[in-house]
This record gives C-alpha cells, sequence and structure tokens, in this order.
C-alpha cells in the first residue's frame, strides 16, 4: 500500500511559484545535508527518510517543487518555513539529499536481527510475533474478546485481524469493515484510534476517532468520535457522539486517542490543530484539550467548566499540543498523557481535572526552524510535565505495563517514538520516572502500543506497517 508524504502534498501549491534552478555544476554536500534532515527534518519525516521511499508524489518530485516546500513551507500542512534557516546552497542540498539519497539510507537503517529471536533488555529478554504485514500507517488497534484484533488504518480503513488464520498474516488476509463515516485522510489525519467499550461484552459498542471534513468548506477538518456495533463486518448503529470545534483548513495537530476511566468516562484528546496562539489557552473552543465525555457523548455535571459562560463544557484540561498518548494507570486510574512538542519539549504528563498544561506560553521546546515562540518554561498556575522529551522523540502512542508475566516492567509506561524509532521504557516509582531504557531500536516508526485485554503487549508500527505481538521469555 502506498501513501503521500507531507512534501508531496505541498508540491502542487508551489509548482506554480518562480524557483531558481541549483546551478549544474553544483557540488552537492550530502553529509551537510544529512546532518540538517537530522536536526530539523526527521522529528516529522522518520530517521532515515522511510517517508520519502517507495511513495507516489501526488505532483511531481521535481527539484523546484521540493525547494519550495523547504523554503517557503505551508501553514496548513504544519510545513515550516526554513528560509531564514537555511541558504538557498543549503536547501539545494537537502532538497538533493531526499530525492537521491532517501533509499539508500532506509537499506541501510540498523535492525533488530530477525524479530523472532530473544532479544534482551535490562529487565526482561523476550520476543515478538509478527501478527501481520504489509499495512501503511496502523494507528489503532483493539482486541476483541474472541482474540480477533480490529486495527485502524490512517488512510482510512478499519480492519480486522483472526486469530483462527494464525501469525504472519499479510494485510490481503486481513478482513475490511465497511459501515465507516466520511473520514478525510490528508496530512496528518484519517481514521485515528479505537477503544472499546469497558462493558463490551455485554453492550458491543466501540469507539472510533477521525478526521471529518466540514459539510461547508472542502478543506476544512475537524476531530470526532462515533461510537457504533459491529455486526458481520460491518458498522451498525452508528452515533456521532464528539466533534471539536471550530473545524480548521489545517490538516496536522488533531491528536487523538481515546481511553475510559474506572467510572466509564471516555476522555478524547485533540491538538491544537496547528493554532497554538489560537486555541489552546483558551476555552471557547475545543482544541488543544482532553474532553471528558459520557459513553453516550453527554457531558458529566462535574466537569470543571460545566457553569462558564463561553468555555465549552466537554473540557477537562486544556493548555495541550498534540497528545497522541493517552492510558489510564492501572493501580490509580489516573489519566495520563504524552503529547508532542516542537523540536524539543515532548511531555508525559498526568491529567487532572481544570489544570492549564502551559502550551504554548511555557515550554521546552523551539521552533523547528531553530528560533524560539517562548522564553520560559514554568509560570505559575501552569503543569510541569511529569517528563520532557528534549531533543524530541516524537511520542506516539503509551500504555501502561499491567501484569506480572513482564516481570520488572509491570507498572511502567512504554511510549512509541515517530523520530528514532524504537520503544521508550519510562520505569516508574509512583507518579515518578527514575530512568528510561530503549527497546526495540531501528522497529519503524512506532505510532501505537496497547495493553490487551489477553495481557499481552501489542505494537503497531509504520515503515513497514505491521503488528507485533510481545512475548516475555518464561
Amino acid at each position: 500500500m502506498k501513501s503521500y508524504t507531507a512534501f508531496s502534498l505541498l508540491c502542487l501549491f508551489f509548482l506554480i511559484q518562480a524557483c531558481p534552478l541549483a546551478p549544474s555544476n553544483q557540488t552537492v554536500d550530502s553529509s551537510s545535508a544529512e546532518v540538517n534532515y537530522r536536526k530539523y527534518c526527521a522529528d516529522c519525516h522518520g530517521k532515515y527518510l522511510e517517508e520519502f521511499v517507495d511513495r507516489t508524489w501526488l505532483y511531481g518530485n521535481s527539484q523546484e517543487a521540493v525547494f519550495s516546500s523547504i523554503k517557503y513551507g505551508n501553514d496548513e500542512d504544519g510545513m515550516p518555513a526554513y528560509d531564514t534557516t537555511f541558504t538557498d546552497e543549503e536547501i539545494y542540498e537537502l532538497t538533493d539529499f531526499i530525492l537521491n539519497d532517501a533509499a539508500r539510507i532506509a537499506q541501510n537503517k540498523p535492525e533488530n536481527a530477525t524479530l523472532s529471536d530473544l532479544i534482551q533488555s535490562e529487565d526482561l529478554a523476550f520476543r515478538l510475533d509478527t501478527l501481520v504485514r504489509g499495512l501503511d500507517i496502523p494507528w489503532g488497534l483493539e482486541l476483541l474478546p474472541n482474540g480477533d484484533v480490529l486495527i485502524t488504518e490512517r488512510s482510512g480503513k478499519l480492519l480486522l485481524w483472526t486469530a483462527n488464520k494464525g501469525k504472519g498474516q499479510t494485510v490481503d488476509d486481513l478482513q475490511e469493515i465497511s459501515g465507516l463515516p466520511a473520514i478525510k485522510a490528508r496530512g496528518q489525519g484519517g481514521l485515528l484510534d479505537i477503544k472499546l467499550h469497558p462493558n463490551y461484552a455485554e453492550n458491543a459498542w466501540l469507539y472510533l476517532s477521525f478526521s471529518k471534513p466540514s459539510s461547508t468548506n472542502s478543506r476544512a477538518l475537524t476531530t470526532a468520535v462515533i461510537r457504533a456495533k459491529l455486526d458481520n463486518y460491518q458498522l451498525v448503529n452508528l452515533t456521532e457522539i464528539f466533534v471539536a470545534e471550530p473545524y480548521v483548513t489545517s490538516s496536522h495537530h488533531f491528536g487523538s486517542r481515546l481511553e475510559f476511566d474506572e467510572q466509564g468516562y471516555l476522555y478524547v484528546s485533540v491538538g491544537d490543530r496547528g493554532r497554538r496562539d489560537d486555541y489552546p489557552q483558551t476555552l471557547d473552543n475545543q482544541c488543544g484539550k482532553i474532553h471528558r465525555i459520557k459513553d453516550d457523548g453527554t457531558i458529566p455535571s462535574d466537569n470543571p467548566f460545566v457553569n462558564h459562560p463561553t468555555a465549552s463544557p466537554s473540557i477537562w484540561s486544556y493548555g495541550h499540543r498534540n497528545p497522541q498518548g493517552l492510558a489510564r494507570h492501572p493501580q490509580t486510574g489516573d489519566i495520563w498523557e504524552h503529547e508532542h512538542g516542537p523540536r524539543g519539549g515532548d511531555e508525559i504528563n498526568r491529567i487532572e481535572k481544570a489544570l492549564n498544561y502551559g502550551w504554548p506560553i511555557i515550554s521546552y521546546g523551539i521552533n523547528y526552524s531553530g528560533t524560539r515562540f517562548t522564553k520560559i518554561t514554568e509560570k505559575e498556575g501552569m503543569e510541569q510535565p511529569i517528563l520532557h522529551w528534549t531533543p524530541s522523540i516524537a511520542p506516539c502512542g503509551m500504555d501502561f505495563v499491567n501484569h506480572e508475566k513482564y516481570g520488572a516492567w509491570n507498572g511502567d509506561i512504554l511510549s512509541g517514538s515517530l523520530k528514532f524509532e524504537y520503544v521508550n521504557r519510562s520505569v516508574m516509582d509512583g507518579n515518578k520516572v527514575i530512568r528510561e531504557e530503549k527497546i526495540l531500536e531501528g522497529i519503524g516508526r512506532v505510532r501505537v502500543i496497547k495493553m490487551g485485554t489477553d495481557r499481552y503487549i501489542y505494537i503497531g508500527v509504520e515503515a513497514p506497517g505491521a503488528i507485533y505481538k510481545l512475548l516475555p521469555d518464561t
């Protein structure tokens, strides 16, 4: 399956602009370009340039188009402008590096030997079973009571892996589920997370988040949530229970993760949609927030801003950038999240009622171009993260390890790294992270981590798209 890079989406916009060609006798300094790529581009496009290998470039991959994309950027697609960061010569070097060296870099990336071999971490020996290969960007997964696995593809497909076919399946072996709502897969948007109701065995409700297109503006999107039931490979009884306002024409920072607390309330993370100065610090919108709703979409009466004259009543916390991890602590029941910073300042937070998590007033990060948007990292009335990653690891997908079979890992947080392509283990002592460990380096861009109802850990990666089951060696 093929997908489209952020650069390819920008090419049409800039192709019509005048752009001087690089001199034909110009010597390209690939080593300098590679350093700049790692420093400025890898957060979004992958450490090993997988985003640019075997992909379809919708509007061409000419030197002029890519040069313009890098130099001028595009706010709607989350592409920053680097015209003040690089000289034209450096942009040409970076352009040629992306166009000419992507396949070589991707082929030479480190691997975990054979993933089925025994792998030794600091505190656990384990193996990986490969459930399915050939996926594109698996964004979320959930285990059904019979052992089958539902997988969301960001491109807009809901797929079913059936246990009776065994491990080692390809995407062609999966059953596609019909009946999805209208989904716009653009940029970071598409079909996103999936969550089963805590009482799924009794009520059969499942929940999906996705980027929803506006009915009045074909470019405008938002984060929405539906609930539905699965009946013979089709979604039925579908109801839309949450729609974040406002719709925005940008194609990034949707969030979006789903998690239930011990009382059965559903938490929904929504990113700032690339409008950091407009939405996260004000309560009259639903962007840059964690929301708390009942399982049917209605608002709990004890939400913190229910009686606020202008606030959205679904808001539970605010001041968030792009939360792509959400998990319930197995002992305390608290909701935790992690979110992307810009260049630096990725965060793990324990989410509490009515609190302000600071974005973008305080941050440990800087702009992708290297400039600063804030001078402070602390401010009264704004929460400090439990942990921040600088440089960014680009975290996506998280869960708590919650079974004794994983030994010393039990109670720790596992987070995926898109940028560096590993699983990060945050070793916990109460609510503190006391140390970290990198696991499965080179596995691919980790998109989802899930503690299954069978109490095994599942990991979904892109580039290449696959789902793995992590089996402790006993």
